[in-house]
């Protein structure tokens, strides 16, 4: 597997920033597009984790 390897507990904490950090600009009322982007960011996080889970399930 070549590219980017962030470990499981970085992954974690950062979809736990972001999700936070999408919840507050969604509740705040700030630029809609900070918001999609803090939600973009959350489902990269999530889908790594899940894609790292699945990669490694088969070992």
């Amino acid at each position: 597997m070549t590219g980017l390897r962030i470990s499981r507990p970085v992954l974690w904490l950062l979809l736990a920033v972001f999700a936070v950090c999408n919840m507050v600009t969604s509740t705040v009322g700030a630029n809609v597009f900070i918001g999609i982007g803090f939600g973009l960011l959350t489902l990269a996080c999530a889908a790594a984790l899940v894609r790292g889970h699945y990669a490694s399930r088969g070992r």
